[in-house]
């Protein structure tokens, strides 16, 4: 497998010191401690946002640091949790003593780890409210498994908890917005192709030829059903239909149309117009609807559909300014 890398083991750290180098208006890189934090934190009279998980999913969480979004994230190794002490390091440099929200992702090695970062912050002396992503629809809340995995829905919350905190609303508040929009989101994705991981070098499952997998997570993880290749409009209507079974919209939505790495721009929107026929057949109001690659599994090839559904204050603090590396508008 060919990669653009120099060995596996320096993949992470060659990442984030290239993120620097691109980026030094909006951040800071500590390549060795593997924190990346907002250049101008932190910020007087302001809730810090901080976030991260395993490295692979670019650009979650460090493409989203900067005014609007994240003042810091933690990236693992690849698709492997971040530790304890980046999270307590990354909460201590940008709390500006109104305290700091956790955004996690579902997976066992984050929600532990963050949990136990919350505890040895506040020892330190800083506030932490914590709010969990589960928005992927594809895995089942039976009590048999971890529950449902954080994934396109972490976009939402990122972006609409830290335009309340860019306006100056206190933690709990902060945190009541995101753990709105965390109960608002639900995404399923569909991969066409498994990713490679640095380390291993072959695919993370086999696919056939012909054939794709919906259901799948980010990390590699096989999807729950596995059909001969369907066109794009045929997973725009399995993937929709299995997210509006679970969500049931009264109210207009935000659309994330995602891709998962490999997957030209030029297909993505040949299946966002699928999308929003799905939608509209449902008689689904889209209030915004964003494009591109911004939760990826390396080099899959595939898609994931988030919908958010929102009310007019929502709204409002999706389209507020934000000005990061991956997501910028209104500046």
């Amino acid at each position: 497998m060919k990669m653009l890398i120099n060995v596996p083991e320096r993949v992470v750290a060659d990442a984030l010191r290239g993120m620097a180098a691109a980026h030094p208006e909006l951040l800071v890189a500590d390549v060795e401690r593997r924190i990346v934090i907002r250049r101008d934190a932190p910020v007087a009279g302001k809730v810090a946002l901080l976030s991260g998980g395993g490295s692979g999913h670019e650009p979650l969480h460090a493409g989203f640091v900067g005014p609007g979004m994240l003042d810091a994230a933690c990236p693992g190794e690849v698709f492997t949790s971040p530790v304890p002490d980046q999270m307590v390091r990354a909460a201590a440099a940008v709390d500006s003593g109104e305290g700091v929200l956790f955004v996690v992702k579902n997976y066992t090695g984050d929600v532990l780890n963050f949990a136990m970062a919350a505890e040895l912050a506040e020892d330190e002396g800083v506030q932490v409210s914590t709010v969990v992503l589960r928005d992927d629809v594809a895995v089942s809340e039976d009590g048999e498994s971890a529950g449902r995995r954080g994934t396109g829905g972490t976009l939402f919350v990122e972006k609409i908890a830290g335009a309340a905190a860019e306006e100056g609303a206190p933690l709990v508040r902060v945190a009541s917005v995101a753990r709105r929009v965390a109960e608002s989101s639900r995404s399923f994705g569909v991969a066409l192709s498994a990713c490679t991981t640095p380390a291993k070098g072959t695919p993370t499952f086999d696919l056939p030829p012909g054939e794709l997998e919906l259901g799948i997570g980010i990390h590699g993880e096989p999807g729950r059903e596995r059909r001969p290749m369907m066109t794009s409009g045929e997973i725009a209507d399995a993937a929709v239909e299995t997210v509006l079974t679970d969500l049931r919209p009264d109210s207009p939505v935000l659309l994330l149309v995602n891709g998962m790495g490999a997957t030209p721009l030029l297909e993505l929107y040949g299946f966002a117009a699928e999308v929003h026929r799905v939608l509209a057949e449902r008689r689904v109001a889209v209030a915004r609807t964003l494009v591109g690659n911004y939760v990826t599994s390396l080099d899959m090839a595939g898609c994931s559909v988030t919908l958010c559904q929102v009310d007019e204050e929502l709204l409002r603090l999706w389209d507020a300014p934000v000005r990061t590396a991956a997501l910028r508008w209104g500046r």
